[in-house]
């Protein structure tokens, strides 16, 4: 049995709500891993292994984001297949992405083994918290080839069209993360690192079931043990969409290091509320992030079948979409702060007021950040990774950065409120680059399909 889906038939505004809703809740569980690390450490453990495992945040993903950009070139090679029903291209996509997986994770394992105490240092984390940070870094590390092999397959199976495979292997994993957290911390009394361990075995747990999931299928997503290895066309295809999204994802989190950088000069507690805020907009990410990859799919499919007049519909339900979800969820996280950063941070009022100022100033215009990342998937989904790259470069981390060194700087405006205003301003600079460059990229697309498609025809394979 087979749970995918041809994206490329039937309404569009339905179908879309319906393979997002699984991913959304996938988004979540995942976000859960990190919320149990901060919730079992908060409350047993006090305020400064918050910070300790909030500390890594940052730098973990700018370290990570390279290597997971290269599953989105998986996801849409796949989908580009499908979409051209082109099963063999498909095949052996599989069968590189997943070797691919377990090479990006073996390299990532040395470079956190080997990097985490110097890379905290280099982001001024607190001497009071940086062997905690550093403890938790290297054990999670330890587990990352498991997350990278989930990311990869579960991002095949959404651009075939299942989304709800990983979120049934994510729920296993999240309920098995939660109840090692309260065994390793309670139990055995090991802080920071027991969430860690806890984090990295479920993870491992997730691979696991994806990597059965693809084995089982008996269609060109059909994963045989015998047949892993890089297929050269294939690799390059997801280089090609995949490297250029990664770097995007690690210049990105370049800026958010930065940042990071920052709060880490207003000591320990700002780093607790900041921690505790970030976790809790960062479900409100995940939903409006979930639009991003339906628009990826989606895109990637009819790209490959040539039907540009319902790329066209994709993006206006995607927008409006992923706004009404912004605005909803960045609306209750902020008002309902208090009693979220309670449960992270209970009985630390310092930490939680500076909670609440991170809530405002990014959690209520969230929505910004949602319509940013769905033209980025929509870009994505012609096939083209290196205008958004280019894009989020200058609109994202060049703002940021500019930011940070110059107004940032001034004593006068050297406050958490002004460094989380770079966040909204850089949203919206790179909305509308974005959106220019799609239409010009969607414009040239369909051109070219023309000129290779019979006059009789309309819903060919790109040449």
């Amino acid at each position: 049995m087979n749970p995918s889906a041809n994206l490329c038939e039937g309404p569009l505004t339905k179908r879309m709500i319906f393979y997002t809703i699984p991913i959304i809740l996938t988004g979540v569980l995942q976000l859960l891993f990190n919320a149990a690390d901060l919730v079992v450490v908060g409350r047993c453990c006090g305020s400064l292994s918050v910070a300790a495992v909030g500390a890594t945040g940052s730098i973990i993903n700018l370290i990570v984001n390279l290597f997971i950009g290269l599953s989105v070139g998986a996801g849409v090679t796949v989908a580009h297949a499908f979409g051209a029903h082109m099963d063999e291209d498909a095949n052996r996509t599989v069968h590189t992405a997943i070797p691919l997986s377990i090479i990006c994770g073996i390299i990532l394992t040395i470079i956190g083994l080997f990097g985490a105490e110097t890379f905290l240092s280099w982001m001024g984390t607190p001497d009071d918290i940086i062997h905690l940070s550093a403890v938790y870094m290297r054990i999670y590390f330890c587990g990352i080839t498991a997350s990278m092999v989930y990311n990869f397959g579960s991002a095949i199976l959404r651009a075939a069209g299942d989304t709800q495979s990983p979120l049934i292997y994510l729920t296993v994993a999240g309920v098995l993360n939660v109840i090692l957290n309260l065994f390793f911390v309670i139990v055995f009394k090991m802080d920071v690192a027991g969430v860690a361990l806890a984090t990295s075995l479920s993870q491992t747990v997730s691979a696991i079931l994806v990597l059965f999931a693809l084995h089982r299928r008996t269609d060109a997503c059909h994963l045989s043990w015998k047949k892993m290895r890089l297929h050269k066309n294939q690799l390059l295809k997801i280089i090609k969409i995949g490297l250029p999204a990664g770097i995007q994802g690690s210049l990105f989190s370049i800026s958010n290091v930065l940042i990071q950088s920052s709060v880490n000069s207003f000591g320990s507690i700002v780093i607790s509320g900041n921690s505790a805020a970030q976790n809790i907009e960062g479900f409100t990410y995940t939903t409006m992030n979930s639009f991003h990859q339906t628009a990826l799919n989606f895109t990637g499919q009819n790209y490959g079948a040539g039907k540009f007049d319902r790329i066209r519909k994709i993006l206006a339900i995607s927008l409006i979409c992923v706004t009404i979800a912004g605005l909803g969820a960045g609306a209750a996280s902020y008002f309902f702060a208090h009693p979220l950063l309670s449960i992270y941070i209970p009985g630390d009022e310092d930490a939680i007021a500076y909670g609440v100022t991170r809530l405002a100033y990014i959690a209520l215009p969230y929505f910004l950040c949602g319509i940013m990342d769905v033209m980025t998937g929509m870009i994505r989904g012609l096939g083209s990774s290196v205008a958004p790259m280019f894009i989020c470069i200058i609109g994202v981390c060049g703002m940021r950065i500019t930011w940070i060194y110059t107004v940032f700087r001034m004593p006068k405006y050297h406050t958490l409120e002004c460094l989380y205003s770079s966040y909204p301003i850089s949203w919206m600079l790179t909305f509308i680059c974005e959106i220019l460059v799609f239409f010009l990229i969607f414009h040239i697309s369909r051109k070219k399909m023309q000129e290779h498609t019979e006059p009789s025809e309309s819903e060919t394979v790109p040449s």
